[in-house]
This record gives structure tokens, C-alpha cells and sequence, in this order.
């Protein structure tokens, strides 16, 4: 099929695709209620005791039986990628390129049914979904390429300048050793492979942990590497709650260095743990964001309703990097504002299976709950909810987890214009001067992307002083979403994240390998 799905291409896919993904549908459905393994040392390890996943779409459907690891189990996990690593990382970039390579034809191969899975276990949309698998493959080929590329990271640098000896030097960055990859349940297929290609191709080994909430990804990821050949112990996958297995992965000395997605309490307590010790880690962490855009009164806003509907309500707002202030110029508010309740009126509510809808539930039942409490908190501080609040449970709805779209002129006074929800709800305010639109756009611990819409000429007034890692002007397709590797480098400023440098960017695979200068005197 030449169409090529990324998350900016999605919304006019051929009937080819859909016809391709009823079939995938099919054939997981007739998947669900099994009982999973985890991957460890090239095998799969049942453990001692395991729980149920259910679907948020709907609790009668058993997603199925999945292991909650205990100590001893992790242990071996860890043992075995410890003793993987040596000859991994001797393995030499030709070999594992060519398996990180085998591991993304494995994954497009089966894109289908991996993204069937991840609607009925995560609750979104189908295209939504075939994004999140495709974008996996690019994970693995990009990494793969920019590794080869720069053979190695192996550089001869300068004889001493010397007259009475040669000393050759060299610049060799090598791999740390065992890399614990810590994935969120909102992509929870492509946060836990892109972590895990980047460690894998420089030479480390892996222990994954996925989110409790989205073990099946993990274990899918798993049949992928599995595949592919990669050898035994190169690659570990555990499952369990963060609050034990976790942090035993964090304790742990053998654990060279650590990926984490997810929020920005969670990421600042894995930073102080991974402190600790003979010394500190490598930790590479991406920690949420509560993302702005600003509309002035030059925008394009057709443009602009359609990008800032799509970020701030695509897969219920349950991305780090979906939209959730937003700052228009009043002498275009009312407009724009009309606009965005048109694009909320086309989202269809329901089943993520079902080909029409838009929007599927959100992720769990603390999730449902905690929409009640701000739309609760917004209607007692006087905002003024222009769409939804409601949580739809009658018939079809009754054993799901879904809410409305929420759009909310709220005070700025409001403590929630600084608290990321993680929801569909997009708060609205009304600015006179677009320097106090920035100000207010930058007023944040976190700077993860951020959107505009306006005149060209505005565009380096945005660009130039917007706190944010990723961003974007009059863009459409999103407003503040939508990054693809090898398109969007995606990583965030300040509390958004701890390296300063970006997924899939020209500076990320370095992050996972250490610097060894090497000189030789002949």
C-alpha cells in the first residue's frame, strides 16, 4: 500500500487501510483472554502470580491474564540481560543494526494486528492506533540508520603534537551495560520500543517495564524482538506495579541506566533514586507537559480550530504533549471559539473499534473519576464550559470509561491552568497583547511543545521566545501533537524532561553510550 500513516497523514486514509484493520480486529478478538507470559532470557516466564486486564471500551471484555512479577523473577530478568550484555556489546554495530532492522520488518508485517490490540487495550481510536505500531517502525529503522551512519560514534581525532613520539587518539563511545526502560499506558507500544531500540542498537541490554495498565503491548513488543532473533538475555520484558518491580529495577546496581515516560512527580522521584548510590546514572526521562498555543488575531482559523481540536482531544487528551491552554486574541475569540465547538460537534463518542468514532474512553476508572473532579472544580470557580462535562453511561456507554470534549473559559486564577490533567479538557482565555499571551504561555514548570497560529511574519516572535522543546506554527494537522521520528525530533525544556535533548534526534542515541578516549603511543 503506498499510502504512508503518520500521525499528521491519518485523517484521509484509503479504504484499503480499514479493510486491513477489521481483519486485524478479527483476529485479536479471538486473542483476548488468554493467559501471557513474560519474556525473559530468550524464554517466556510465567509468573508465580498473575491479574486481569480488562478493556476500558467496555469490562466485560477480558483483554487477558497477564503476570505480576515478583521479586525473584525480576531478579532473573536482570541477571540475564547482566549476562547478555558483554557479548552484545562486542556483538559490533553491523549485527545489531541488522536485527534492529529485521525487528521494524517484523513490526510493520504485523502493524495491523498489533494496533487491533492496542484499541481494545488502551481505548483509542483505530488510526490513532495504526500511528502508534507504524511509528515503532520508524523507532527501530531510524535508530538503525543513524547508528550506522555514525559508525559507531568511533572518531580518530589528531596525533599529540609532538615531535618526539606519535600518540594516536580516538574518541570510542560505548555502551553502560543493563538499560531499564520504564513505558507509560498511553503509548504503550512506541514509549516502550523507541527507548528500547536506541539501548539496544548502541549495545546495552534491556529490562522493559510497561505500565500495569498496558501489559499486552509489552508482551507484543516482546513476540517482535523474540522474532527476530535477537539472542537470549539481549532482551527482558517484566510486568507489575511500579510501586514494587519498579523500584526494584531502580535499586538495583547491576542497572546501568534508565528510561522513564510519564509524569513529572514520578520522573523527579526515579531522579532522585537513581542519584543515589557508589554514583549517579544515566537518566533519560520525558515528564509530561501542560502545552499552550496562542491564536492571534492574524490567524488562519479554520486552520487553527482544526489543529487545536485534533491536539487537545485526540485520544482523550492522554498525551504528554496534547493541548490544554489555549490563548486567543479577543478580537477573534469569539469566532475561533465557534469554530472549535464545530470540530467537537463532529467527534463521535464510543467504541474505538467502530470506524466512525473519534473518541474511545479514557484509560481507567481513577481516569473517569478524575475528569467528575475538574469539571467539578471548573463549574465552582465560576468557568464557563462551552462544550461537554458530561460522562456519558447510558446503554453502549454503561460499562465504559468515556467523557466529553470539554471546552472551558476559565479564570486565570484557576489552579488547573497549571496542572496537567491528561484529559479532554482544553481551558480558553482571552488576551489584549500577545506579549502577555507569551508570558502566560511560558508561565510553567513545564515546556514540552506548544502551538501558533498567525501571520508569518509573527512566526519568529513565537519561535524565539516560546519555552517549549517542540513546536509548531499554523499547523493543522496539530497544534501542539503529532511529532514522527525522523520528522519532529520530541523532547521537552525545564520540568518537561531531564536531558535536554529529543527522541529521535541527531543527539539521542549518545545519551545511551559514554565517552572513552583512547591514546596509543607508538
Amino acid at each position: 500500500m503506498s499510502f504512508r500513516l503518520t500521525y499528521s497523514t491519518m485523517f484521509n486514509p484509503p479504504e484499503e487501510l480499514h479493510e486491513r484493520f477489521e481483519k486485524a480486529l478479527a483476529r485479536m478478538r479471538g486473542k483476548l483472554g488468554a493467559t501471557h507470559a513474560m519474556f525473559i532470557d530468550g524464554k517466556d516466564a510465567p509468573a508465580a502470580e498473575s491479574d486481569e486486564r480488562r478493556s476500558p471500551i467496555d469490562s466485560k471484555i477480558l483483554i487477558g491474564r497477564f503476570p505480576h512479577a515478583n521479586a525473584s523473577e525480576v531478579d532473573t530478568a536482570l541477571a540475564a540481560a547482566a549476562r547478555a550484555w558483554p557479548a552484545w556489546r562486542d556483538a559490533g554495530t553491523a549485527k545489531r543494526v541488522a536485527l534492529m532492522r529485521k525487528v521494524a520488518t517484523l513490526v510493520e508485517e504485523r502493524v495491523y494486528d498489533i494496533a487491533a490490540a492496542l484499541v481494545l487495550e488502551v481505548g483509542k481510536n483505530r488510526l490513532e492506533a495504526l500511528g502508534e505500531a507504524q511509528e515503532v517502525v520508524d523507532f527501530f529503522n531510524v535508530y538503525a540508520d543513524d547508528f550506522e551512519s555514525h559508525k559507531g560514534y568511533e572518531f580518530d581525532l589528531p596525533n599529540d603534537p609532538s615531535t618526539a613520539f606519535v600518540a594516536r587518539n580516538k574518541s570510542i563511545m560505548r555502551p553502560y551495560g543493563v538499560w531499564a526502560v520504564i513505558a507509560p499506558f498511553n503509548f504503550p507500544f512506541a514509549l516502550a520500543a523507541g527507548p528500547t531500540a536506541a539501548a539496544l542498537v548502541t549495545g546495552n541490554t534491556v529490562v522493559l517495564k510497561c505500565a500495569s495498565d498496558t501489559p499486552w503491548a509489552g508482551r507484543l513488543l516482546a513476540d517482535c524482538i523474540r522474532d527476530a532473533g535477537v539472542p537470549p538475555g539481549v532482551f527482558n520484558y517484566v510486568n507489575g506495579p511500579g510501586s514494587a518491580i519498579g523500584e526494584q529495577l531502580l535499586r538495583d546496581a547491576r542497572v546501568a541506566g534508565v528510561t522513564f515516560t510519564g509524569s513529572v512527580a514520578v520522573g523527579r522521584a526515579i531522579m532522585d533514586e537513581i542519584a543515589k548510590g557508589a554514583y549517579p546514572r544515566p537518566y533519560i526521562a520525558e515528564m509530561g507537559g501542560k502545552n499552550p498555543t496562542i491564536v492571534t488575531e492574524h490567524a488562519d482559523l479554520d486552520r487553527a480550530a482544526a489543529g487545536i481540536a485534533r491536539s487537545a482531544y485526540g485520544m482523550g487528551g492522554q498525551k504528554c504533549s496534547a493541548l490544554s491552554r489555549l490563548y486567543v486574541h479577543e478580537k477573534v475569540a469569539e469566532p475561533l471559539l465557534a469554530k472549535i465547538e464545530q470540530e467537537i460537534d463532529k467527534i463521535r463518542i464510543g467504541d474505538p473499534t467502530e470506524r466512525a468514532t473519534g473518541l474511545g474512553p479514557v484509560v481507567n476508572k481513577r481516569a473517569h473519576e478524575s475528569y467528575a473532579r475538574y469539571v467539578a472544580d471548573l463549574k465552582s470557580r465560576g468557568a464557563k464550559l462551552r462544550r461537554g462535562g458530561r460522562q456519558p453511561s447510558e446503554g453502549a456507554f454503561a460499562r465504559g470509561y468515556y467523557v466529553e470534549p470539554v471546552l472551558a473559559e476559565a479564570d486565570l486564577s484557576d489552579p488547573l491552568w497549571k496542572h496537567e490533567m491528561f484529559l479532554p479538557i482544553l481551558m480558553v482565555h482571552r488576551y489584549r497583547d500577545r506579549d502577555e499571551a507569551m508570558r502566560l504561555a511560558n508561565d510553567t514548570d513545564m515546556g514540552l511543545t506548544a502551538g501558533f497560529f498567525g501571520a508569518k511574519d509573527e512566526i519568529p516572535w513565537f519561535q524565539e521566545n516560546i519555552q517549549a522543546g517542540v513546536i509548531y506554527a499554523n499547523r493543522g494537522a496539530g497544534a501542539t501533537t503529532g511529532a514522527w521520528p525522523g520528522y519532529q525530533p520530541f523532547g521537552g525544556w525545564k520540568g518537561s524532561g531531564s536531558s535536554g535533548k529529543a527522541i529521535a534526534s541527531a543527539y539521542y542515541l549518545p545519551l545511551y553510550l559514554r565517552e572513552q578516549s583512547r591514546t596509543v603511543v607508538e
